[in-house]
């Protein structure tokens, strides 16, 4: 089976056929860093970087942009309550939106362009739609005129023009010639930060920027959009209003994943239910956390709780029980090719949870031939399961989570060694209360140990 992805555009699943055979195109919404992430931002985060790896592990060769809104109104409302200039708000909390990604293992974009970098292609873009009659300046304001388009407009959200509510994004609302236009230009104010245009200085609006970004390094038309649900209407519904009104094919797939909820409501300053990856760090090892982020369907909601984030770290941890104790027997397998059965869960709309299932039963088989002793065996699925952790991210051999700890995972392999071998003396001169005695002290400290058929095998205990 190929690829095939859900569409928001169609509403439908749909074969994936890229514009250009072997390479795909894919733009994500970033960050607007005006404050640190919620796991929400870093759900979003995890999921296009499984989106990733699934294309590059298909083949293609993949250009991924992930931008980053570094000039809007929240950020100059941060910067006003707080003192510190607007772009060190946007900076310091982009800093830590990276180290988010890193820490979850998510592969770097392709390019990370910034709003503030891309005025002149701004520029050229408004141009354009006022040159078409599809947007017109007002004293410095430019506004995108929906009625100009309407009977395109609102195809990707599935509303109708008549039923959209004004647009509120400026306080010059009078001055647009419909309420449901949009601002793709907003002129200077006192004490804000602008840019000079042929319509005067300002700042861009919120949309115009992804349009201007996206075609620049994608081009005119490429393949996959992506976004959280939330951003369907107006977001997206302006960007391809304002880009295929200029002229431009844009995206011709249209992902949106569901939102992070806490007890059933979107986490938000005001209510007070905002949950941060430090939250989740002090319950989970971050390899843990990607896991639970990435083990719904990228489509679903996921209502976070602790027993959820509890119960995810375990999964992973009978998956990472096997490929230890798999090593030790087998050696280093390398990955192997990800089974059938797994490559049609990830090409059937990236089904991570079915994906996830294949891995759970290849590890159980997995276990079933350890215990029986079949070299043979677990060496083959040690090969499937590290290739199919490896597209997911997860691989517990992969640099990123067996590096975890660094030196001090040397240092206390070798601490624990020297009690292990006074443990074992202890038994060979059958001082079995002294050797009770270290593996009490060792579990006490968080240690757990098992005497095995090919020698004692020691692991950090976890929540």
């Amino acid at each position: 089976m190929s690829l095939r992805l859900y569409d928001t555009g169609t509403r439908s699943v749909r074969e994936f056929v890229p514009l250009e055979a072997g390479r795909a195109g894919i733009y994500v919404c970033g960050a607007t860093p005006q404050a640190a992430p919620h796991i929400g931002h870093l759900r979003s985060g995890v999921i296009y970087d499984l989106a990733v790896r699934w294309l590059s592990a298909s083949g293609y060769d993949v250009t991924f942009v992930r931008n980053i809104t570094d000039i809007d109104d929240k950020i100059i409302r941060v910067a006003a309550e707080t003192g510190v200039p607007w772009f060190a708000v946007a900076e310091a909390n982009q800093r830590v939106f990276g180290r988010g990604y890193d820490t979850l293992g998510c592969l770097p974009p392709t390019i990370e362009p910034r709003a503030t970098g891309h005025v002149p292609e701004m520029i050229v873009l408004m141009r354009r739609l006022i040159e078409a009659g599809h947007a017109y300046n007002v004293e410095g304001d430019v506004y995108f005129d929906v009625v100009s388009w309407a009977d395109r407009y609102g195809a990707l959200s599935n509303q109708r023009l008549e039923n959209m509510r004004p647009a509120g994004d400026t306080p010059n609302e009078a001055a647009k010639r419909d309420p449901r236009d949009f601002a793709l230009w907003k002129g200077a104010k006192p004490g804000e930060p602008s840019w000079e245009t042929p319509w005067g200085s300002g700042r861009p609006g919120w949309h115009l920027e992804c349009s201007a970004m996206a075609t620049k390094y994608l081009g005119p038309a490429f393949d996959i959009h992506g976004g959280g649900v939330d951003l369907i209407f107006p977001h997206h519904e302006n960007e391809l209003a304002q880009s295929t009104a200029a002229g431009d094919g844009f995206a011709r797939y249209w992902l949106h994943n569901g939102l992070l909820t806490v007890n059933g409501e979107k986490m938000s300053k005001s209510v007070g239910n905002v949950v941060l990856l430090t939250d989740l760090l002090d319950r989970a090892r971050p390899v843990e956390v990607r896991y639970y982020l990435a083990a719904a369907h990228y489509r679903s909601i996921i209502d976070y709780s602790d027993e959820a984030l509890h119960d995810a770290a375990l999964a992973y941890q009978r998956i990472e029980g096997f490929v230890t104790r798999a090593v030790e027997l087998a050696g280093r397998v390398e990955p192997s090719t990800p089974p059938t059965p797994f490559v049609d869960a990830m090409n059937d709309d990236l089904g991570v949870p079915q994906a996830l299932a294949v891995v759970h039963e290849a590890v159980r088989e997995g276990n079933t031939a350890l215990a029986a002793g079949d070299k043979d065996a677990v060496t083959r699925v040690l090969g499937d399961v590290r290739a199919m952790l490896d597209v997911l991210g997860l691989d517990p051999l992969s640099e990123q989570w067996e590096g975890a700890g660094g030196d001090l995972r040397e240092v206390v392999d070798a601490l624990v060694s020297v009690a292990l071998e006074q443990r074992q003396a202890a038994r060979a001169r059958k001082d079995y209360a002294a050797a009770d005695a270290i593996r009490d002290g060792l579990t006490a400290a968080g240690i757990l140990i098992e005497d095995t058929p090919r020698g004692t095998r020691w692991e950090l205990k976890r929540s």
